[in-house]
């Protein structure tokens, strides 16, 4: 069968949760095939079982269980299941997000049929905690404002505004990986765990993404030690530094097709900064070698431009510019 849209359904011990969010996207309502295209990071919970039972009555649930973990890589699932979707559009959900609109699809597909200018479309979501209550706590509510937005939204946009045009769950794009047109490998290259980051920038490169207005989904936020979900995992991990790194890796990548943008220097600098206060505070060889790399691309090839400097005389000159800031 011609599918027109495929769902990347990404799973990893979301036995709690999975039956509701796949049972969302099955439950859509639409006038064209779509296939729903199932990666599971080798659950050990149960929820491979789950995934056989549902998919055996709806064959358009195509699995994939892995045997072997990815090594603690999501993104390399994403990117090689999303490498066996067949249609012309794609939609993403994880296993412990849902939808909450039977209609979502064919709305999202109506628009960017009837708007070939745009690339995805988007549309606003709410959060919701481990017990499908409603987030009211406003640090996390802020978190999630990182998606306020609606309308247009374009590469200049996801540049310069500190805003995302969709949360993952929200996604559905025309299938431009079939077109080969850069190198998606970068996908899961760039970071373990951040690949929504890298989607719409590939997105943003071709045309624009328009936000609708209306709530279609639902992000589960959970952030409690012990948790398999990336939210949990990062309570262990350096996100600053990982930002950095994923940051500079993106900047590479984008090099290779178009010029960096003024922010890109704004960034590599802040970056800088955040490294060599991580050095100072803690002088260990590990944070040298952190400083050393945000120095050697962000500062001397984006900020610098090549020009000849060194390590020790910039970060001298940049203490003493946040010194006088600061007065």
């Amino acid at each position: 069968m011609d599918y027109k849209l495929s769902v990347i359904f990404i799973t990893y011990n979301h036995a709690k949760y999975v039956e509701r969010a796949l049972m969302s996207v099955i439950n859509q309502k639409t006038d064209f095939p779509f296939e729903i295209v199932v990666g599971d990071d080798c659950s050990t919970d149960g929820t491979q079982d789950i995934l056989k039972r549902i998919a055996s009555g709806h064959p358009e649930v195509k699995l994939n269980l892995r045997s072997e973990n990815t090594g603690g890589r999501p993104t390399l699932n994403v990117y090689e299941t999303t490498k066996k979707c067949t249609g012309q559009y794609l939609a993403y959900l994880e296993g412990d997000d849902f939808w909450t609109d039977d209609y979502k699809l064919q709305k999202q597909v109506d628009f960017l049929e009837n708007h070939p200018e745009y690339t995805a479309c988007t549309h606003s979501m709410k959060m919701v905690d481990e017990n499908n209550a409603d987030i009211t706590d406003p640090d996390v509510l802020s978190i999630g404002s990182l998606y306020d937005w609606s309308g247009d939204f374009t590469y200049e946009d996801y540049c310069y505004s500190g805003k995302w045009p969709g949360h993952y769950a929200s996604v559905v794009s025309r299938n431009i990986y079939k077109a080969r047109k850069y190198d998606y490998t970068i996908l899961y290259r760039a970071s373990d765990f951040t690949d929504d980051a890298l989607i719409l920038l590939f997105l943003l490169m071709q045309g624009k993404i328009y936000r609708m207005d209306e709530v279609m989904s639902v992000w589960r936020y959970v952030k409690k030690a012990g948790a398999g979900n990336w939210n949990s995992i990062a309570i262990k991990r350096n996100i600053g530094k990982e930002d950095c790194y994923l940051s500079k890796t993106m900047m590479q990548w984008i090099e290779q097709y178009r010029p960096l943008s003024d922010y890109s220097r704004k960034r590599c600098r802040g970056d800088f900064g955040l490294a060599l206060k991580e050095y100072v505070k803690r002088p260990s060889k590990e944070n040298k070698q952190f400083l050393r790399d945000m120095y050697e691309y962000g500062i001397t090839h984006v900020v610098l431009k090549d020009k000849k400097s060194s390590l020790l005389g910039y970060s001298v000159r940049y203490i003493i510019s946040r010194i006088f800031q600061r007065r």
